[in-house]
């Protein structure tokens, strides 16, 4: 699929650009452009991989030209750019809004302006049902990429989206965080042992958007269904994998926190199509002419539930254990422990 093609990465510094490049960089794909605002992070990796195939450019989503400037020449977009600390966007949402909304908006109109085959853009399950400026920018940013999709040929740009949860030791995550906490010896900080969460490796997030890439009509919203675990267990199976007795703090919710996270609304699991290990969530088709669907109405609704955090595969602390142990990160981390120990 990506044999001599272009691949550019908005917001490619991050935790997904990283576990993209480590996909790809052995591949026949021609080049790799890294598109963010941090010149310190492409630095680093720019150092780190050394690899004439990746290409760095300065620039902010929220700022077409800095988008055409980097644009020319590529074939696919993975949209990845966007403000996702849920405290943090609580209090300043109007920049949630500028970076996940209007940039999205500015992305999409450029890269329909020069023809980008594919455009996949990444969301989060705090997107569905949003009760945050983080999750309600999000839910905003992925009204954007279906509206863009009904206005563009998709022969010539095809807009698409996934939704997931919560990435394992991606930056800014719980893991890391508890890891750092057992290091120093102090206590591991628990908002609500009884809190639930979907949980899934980088790779995971890598595949979710290939199966997009390869599967999505215009449009479409593609959704993994990953398995959850509560705060409690997965304090515990870190405390475990590192043989600590830090206790556990017990701290309450942050600012914007849900007890659990929603994957698919009630109402997209009317329309959602199975597709073994993921949901398709198709774009609603319907125009604005009203009559039709206000006359015969949609006895459908309210036929499914929603798939959220509390109804998936429940893990208990040797399976997320089991999980983590997947991890390279987490390996290093234990092994660098057990050195040390």
């Amino acid at each position: 699929m990506f044999r001599d093609k272009t691949l550019m990465i908005t917001g490619g510094t991050g935790s997904f650009g990283n576990a993209v490049l480590k996909r790809f960089l052995e591949t026949d794909i021609a080049e790799i452009r890294i598109f963010s605002r941090d010149e310190k992070k492409q630095d680093d990796m720019r150092k780190q991989y050394n690899n004439s195939k990746i290409k760095f450019y300065i620039g902010d989503v929220r700022d077409k030209q800095s988008i055409r400037d980097a644009i020319h020449g590529v074939d696919y977009i993975f949209h990845a750019a966007a403000l996702k600390q849920v405290p943090s966007c609580e209090f300043f949402p109007l920049e949630a809004v500028k970076t996940n909304v209007v940039g999205t908006d500015n992305v999409l109109t450029v890269a329909i302006e020069e023809g980008i085959k594919k455009v996949i853009c990444l969301s989060t399950d705090k997107a569905a049902y949003p009760i945050n400026a983080m999750g309600t920018s999000k839910a905003m940013m992925e009204k954007v990429f279906v509206a863009k999709s009904r206005t563009v040929d998709p022969e010539k740009t095809l807009i698409c989206g996934t939704r997931y949860g919560n990435v394992m030791c991606s930056r800014g995550s719980v893991i890391p965080l508890f890891i750092e906490k057992i290091k120093t010896g102090k206590p591991l900080t628990v908002t609500d042992p009884s809190m639930t969460r979907f949980i899934m490796s980088l790779e995971e997030a890598v595949e979710l958007v290939l199966f997009a890439f390869e599967n999505a009509n215009a449009g479409d919203i593609m959704v993994q269904k990953a398995p959850a675990c509560t705060i409690g267990v997965l304090a515990q199976a870190v405390k475990e994998l590192f043989h600590a007795d830090n206790a556990i703090q017990i701290i309450g919710i942050r600012h914007g926190e849900k007890m659990y996270e929603t994957l698919l609304t009630q109402e997209e699991a009317v329309h959602a199509i199975d597709r073994g290990d993921f949901y398709q969530v198709p774009v609603d088709k319907r125009d604005l002419n009203y009559e039709k669907y206000f006359s015969e109405g949609d006895e459908r609704i309210g036929l499914k539930e929603e798939f959220n955090s509390n109804n998936t595969e429940i893990l208990d602390v040797e399976q997320v254990k089991e999980k983590l142990l997947t991890l390279a990160d987490i390996q290093n981390e234990i092994k660098e422990w057990n050195e040390r120990a």
